[in-house]
């Protein structure tokens, strides 16, 4: 691996280890307004719903033990480690700030943190685990690239009330769209920059998402994967980085294993 590449995957790790994987996580609060752009005007799913009254639907968020059971588990994904994400693995949505307001919510998840105020939530961890002829190691460059060709997802399950993760992936849907041309963001003290929004196509559950996110950090570009799918009142939103293509600022598959798995839970 070249010394650019190793340093674009220092870089990445840094982005991500401050916010999808290793970054210190906040206490819970519900007032995500502190922190926030100035006079934020993005969506917060579960406030919208309550201002509904009476036409918000009946419909009942899943309980937490009912949660645990749609997330997913070490044996749902073949050739995946699965494990439940620590306090150590994201971060608050208070916690992350933008400099457009209409890229807050897109922000938080994009970071691994909730949607709004969920009645409930869970979150998992999934690291696929390395071919086995780039495990074995190796002085050529591309068996050294191989070895780092490891995706890691944070999956996120939260659980709303009447509408709200109706709103929740709506708003998702409108700030990738009123975003796509970038937005800066800061984590953790660290300030990033979302250079690019581009949609994919996914399919999962009764409607779903996803978005190819190229992000910036000290001059290097890398990909990051935001998938969401709805299954009834639970959104499931997954987050992704690949080193091996952060490493060489390429692009990655979208973890379809994970999302079909999860997908397959929800149901």
């Amino acid at each position: 691996m070249r010394p650019t590449a190793i340093r674009r995957t220092a870089v990445a790790a840094t982005v991500m280890s401050l916010a999808l994987f290793t970054a210190a996580c906040g206490s819970d609060s519900d007032d995500k307004d502190s922190g926030k752009a100035a006079g934020s005007a993005s969506a917060q799913p579960s406030d919208k719903g309550a201002d509904k009254g009476a036409d918000q639907s009946s419909a009942k968020a899943l309980t937490a033990a009912e949660l645990e059971k749609a997330s997913l588990k070490q044996g749902d994904v073949k050739a995946h480690k699965i494990t439940k994400a620590g306090p150590a693995d994201a971060v608050e949505g208070k916690d992350v700030t933008v400099d457009k307001a209409a890229c807050d919510v897109f922000a938080d998840v994009l970071m691994g943190a909730k949607a709004g105020s969920p009645a409930a939530s869970t979150q998992r961890k999934v690291i696929n685990e390395p071919k086995k002829d780039a495990a074995k190691g190796g002085t050529d460059p591309e068996a050294f690239e191989a070895a780092f060709d490891i995706t890691t997802t944070l999956a996120t399950l939260s659980s709303y009330d009447g509408k709200g993760a109706e709103e929740a992936l709506a708003s998702l849907r409108t700030a990738a769209t009123e975003c796509a041309s970038g937005f800066t963001f800061t984590v953790a003290g660290d300030k990033q920059k979302v250079v690019k929004i581009a949609e994919e196509q996914v399919k999962g559950g009764e409607e779903a998402a996803a978005w190819t996110v190229t992000v910036e950090a000290d001059g290097e570009k890398s990909a990051l994967k935001l998938i969401a799918i709805r299954q009834g009142t639970t959104l499931a939103s997954l987050a992704s980085l690949n080193l091996a293509a952060a490493g060489s600022g390429g692009d990655f598959d979208m973890p379809t294993a994970v999302i079909d798995a999860q997908a397959a839970k929800l149901a």
